[in-house]
């Protein structure tokens, strides 16, 4: 199978351009190598390469000559620094993912494999132990600011207890980057009802591993702290360290982009099927800061209280699904994906191109 991978220089994208090239299919890259993602060249792509930007129609068309499907992880990627981001992340994300579609509906390329986000969700799913499952509203940043950070009945009051979401939850994102995933999801349903064609979107939980980049203000937590331990600093915890996440290993989330594109045939055509791709095993956010600063020998996290309007406190999905429907299952322990993590190299820096 011939297969174009948008974003396919990235730090996902190139693994899963390996994973594609180990079972015997023919990958072809498609990156427009922005200067906010690779500073410097990267290494060459074991694959045919095109250097082009997913917003170029005429680019995007010439790549999908001879295509059988596209994985599409090109996309700008982390919470942002502020507002003023969200034209960027609309034109990356959004735009970017129209233009794909429009060609593939051109061309007559009819399997699609979207790299989804956890974010679409917001916040995590939530029992109340006097009104059952319930969703909490936005947190207050007057609670923020006095270190109230768990979300609270939003009929009693009382604590609640965070549990596993699955995809038929309620789509509830929180930020410009969640709204612009959601906004993937919806352009790919569409096209799929438009033209017949097979889409699905892999809801990625907190992906990490070798090459990733290092922080700027869109970097993931997890390349965060591994790059104040490269420093030699102590990695900084924002609020009290309590936030639950999935954190699960690059090779996991490109061996489940191939067992998608190789089942893609047998999957629903006219729609889109949405799969959450985590462990099933949640940490928190100091659990994994332990984890590798005890990993490279460097200092212990440090917990500041800070937080971001943004963020949201607990989200963590039920991948049964994905595991039940393609029997993927993830192979790479908390642990040992720390310990190899803390002494990975990582990219030079991070911005557009997943």
């Amino acid at each position: 199978m011939r297969v174009l991978v948008t974003g396919g220089a990235g730090f996902i994208g190139s693994q899963i351009v390996s994973s594609l090239r180990r079972a015997g299919h023919e990958p072809v890259v498609l990156d427009a190598l922005l200067p906010g993602a690779h500073p410097t060249a990267p290494e060459p792509p074991a694959a045919e390469f095109l250097h082009s930007d997913v917003r170029d129609a005429a680019g995007v068309r010439a790549a999908l000559r001879g295509v059988d499907a596209v994985c599409h992880q090109a996309a700008m990627v982390g919470l942002g620094k502020d507002f003023a981001d969200a034209p960027d992340y609309v034109s990356c994300n959004d735009l970017g993912t129209a233009v794909l579609l429009a060609a593939m509906a051109e061309t007559g390329v009819r399997r699609l494999v979207l790299a989804g986000s956890m974010v679409v969700y917001g916040e995590g799913r939530y029992e109340c132990p006097g009104h059952g499952p319930v969703r909490p509203g936005p947190r207050r940043p007057e609670d923020l600011a006095a270190g109230r950070f768990e979300p609270r009945c939003p009929t009693c009051g009382s604590p609640l207890a965070p549990g596993l979401v699955g995809e038929g939850a309620p789509l509830d994102p929180r930020n410009v980057y969640a709204t612009t995933k959601l906004a993937q999801e919806h352009l790919s349903a569409a096209w799929a009802r438009a033209v017949g064609g097979t889409a699905v979107s892999l809801r990625y939980h907190n992906v990490y591993g070798p090459g990733m980049p290092r922080d700027t203000p869109y970097a993931g937590v997890a390349s965060l702290f591994r790059s104040a331990l490269a420093r030699g600093a102590a990695p900084r915890v924002f609020e009290d360290g309590g936030q639950r996440r999935d954190f699960v290993h690059v090779r996991d989330v490109a061996a489940a982009n191939v067992l998608v594109l190789e089942a893609a045939g047998d999957l629903p055509a006219g729609a889109l099927t949405a799969y959450n791709t985590g462990t099933g095993d949640p940490h928190t956010v100091g659990e994994m800061a332990t984890a590798l600063a005890a990993a490279s020998g460097g200092p212990q996290p440090v917990v500041t209280g800070e937080f971001r309007l943004g963020d949201v406190r607990h989200i963590t999905a039920d991948s049964a699904r994905l595991r039940r429907d393609l029997g993927w299952r993830p192979e790479v322990a908390f642990e040992e994906g720390m310990l190899e993590f803390a002494r990975a190299a990582q990219r030079a820096s991070a911005g557009v191109g997943v």
